[in-house]
């Protein structure tokens, strides 16, 4: 299973060349102009949905355009690319999927659906090709052996402790990204383990408590 972080340092670009197929990149509106491509790191081209939301701001189409176009330009396909969702909205990612899954079609990547909370397998589209697990953190850990019970690629979004990892890799997810395994050593170190596979335990999924948005296990 790949790790994407929404950033690429030396630590990352390291552990690409010694764990290949471990780590990615999940790019953005709001940080492709910061990110130089190399050949050798995977990455996925997200939409800034989250960001627009959590910071209470309008989402920018014309930033995303811009970043597609900056991706083609670059040579290098991405895994897929997220069309444009709306937070905690069926009705309006389903509308956003009409709208905007066309357009992104035309590159020729695959193309990922966000899930919200509440929806099922009967709403994903079905020239989706990879179900992007976001909603919030209680309906995606509950709802994710069901996603990836009925579809080959999954991903999930905001993963950023270990424990939460093993859970995704034992259920199958393709890929999950998360933007807090820099702030503190302790996850660099659980990190580096688990790419290395060198942890022992894996948590049974009904043993995962939510607490002020981390995974812990009891």
């Amino acid at each position: 299973m790949m790790l994407m972080c929404g950033q690429s340092n030396p630590a990352w670009h390291y552990w690409a060349g010694v764990h290949p197929g471990r780590v990615g990149v999940l790019v953005g509106p709001s940080y492709w102009r910061k990110l130089k491509m190399r050949k050798w790191m995977p990455y996925a081209l997200d939409n800034d949905a989250f960001i627009a939301w959590s910071q209470k701001k309008e989402w920018s189409a014309p930033a995303w355009r811009e970043m597609l176009q900056w991706a083609q330009m670059t040579g290098l396909d991405p895994l897929w690319c997220l069309v444009p969702d709306v937070v905690a909205n069926r009705e309006a990612t389903l509308a956003n999927w009409t709208r905007y899954a066309p357009e992104a079609a035309e590159y020729g990547w695959p193309l990922a659906f966000a899930v919200q909370d509440g929806m099922t397998p009967k709403d994903v589209p079905a020239d989706a090709a990879v179900v992007f697990v976001g909603g919030s953190d209680a309906f995606k850990f509950r709802s994710l052996p069901m996603w990836c019970d009925h579809f080959p690629r999954v991903h999930v979004g905001r993963v950023n402790e270990v424990p939460a990892l093993q859970i995704c890799q034992r259920l199958g997810v393709e890929s999950a990204d998360g933007s807090g395994w820099f702030k503190d050593t302790r996850r660099m170190a659980a990190l580096e383990a688990w790419m290395a596979d060198e942890l022992e335990t894996t948590p049974e999924l009904p043993q995962l408590v939510l607490c002020n948005n981390r995974i812990n296990t009891t």
